[in-house]
């Protein structure tokens, strides 16, 4: 077994192949970002065609086929040069990714995994204006109405929010039941209803990250919604880890407990 310390040869190829993007690439373009506030989005498709947001994301979908301690490690490595792109990095392949490899159904994998690993950054839309890091009193509801779902919300400091194509957004569709009825759902920026605020400044990092994600009446448009808000109304007692079996091209939910990560 070899000790975390010592990294294989592979292991030494990638962080080193990212140390050299990191101060290559984005290094110059750090003194810019932090003036303008913003990510220099030319940077999006070389950190793309170097692997990094997509290290854990299977070979048949587009992506490394990789390890989380790779995904760490390529974390550490941007980290040394720029926190936000670490940042960035991070959320694409521990939260997001992460998620929908252990989550979504195979039609969610075969629809978002070849766009994460290729194209989309992806972010996690968890936190509120009233619940940080307590994820249990997240007050954003959903409801089915008809054959679509809709939800009015507002979520705070999401992480990738400027970016993004793609958001795991956090509602309870059954508040009587408390935590019980958060379930996690995938919101393409395209849907009808959906839009990115302000940026919001974070302590400790360039504020060029996190930003405000809200909408009002935010359709998911797939007839087969109705019948996934239905399985997630009626999920087991404790939060499942499974995601919903049904299937929809606009609206996707995964009845699970939440993560207490903003």
């Amino acid at each position: 077994m070899t000790s975390l310390t010592q990294l294989s040869p592979d292991e030494k190829m990638f962080r080193d192949a990212v140390l050299g993007f990191a101060r290559d690439r984005v290094g110059p373009r750090v003194a810019s970002m932090d003036h303008h506030g913003a990510l220099d989005k030319e940077l999006l498709p070389d950190l793309f065609d170097l692997g990094v947001m997509g290290v854990e994301i299977p070979e048949q979908y587009g992506g490394a086929g990789s390890s989380f301690f790779n995904a760490a490690l390529a974390v550490e490595g941007f980290a040394t040069v720029d926190p936000s792109v670490s940042v960035l990095v991070d959320v694409q392949n521990t939260l997001v990714a992460n998620a929908v490899i252990r989550w979504a159904t195979d039609a969610q994998k075969q629809q978002y995994l070849p766009k994460l690993a290729r194209e989309w950054v992806g972010s996690y839309a968890l936190s509120e204006a009233g619940s940080g890091s307590d994820a249990f009193a997240l007050a954003t509801k959903a409801e089915k109405k008809a054959a679509s779902g809709s939800s009015t919300a507002a979520k705070l400091w999401i992480t990738n929010a400027n970016e993004a194509s793609l958001f795991i957004v956090f509602a309870n569709v059954d508040p009587p039941r408390g935590y019980k009825g958060i379930t996690a759902f995938l919101v393409e920026r395209s849907f009808p209803g959906f839009s990115v605020g302000r940026r919001k400044t974070s302590w400790a990092f360039a504020p060029r990250r996190p930003a405000g994600s809200s909408w009002r009446t935010a359709r998911c448009l797939s007839t087969t919604c109705s019948a996934r808000w239905a399985r997630a109304t009626r999920s087991p007692s404790r939060p499942s880890t499974r995601a919903a079996s049904a299937s929809g091209r606009r609206c996707s939910g995964s009845p699970r407990g939440p993560s207490t990560t903003p």
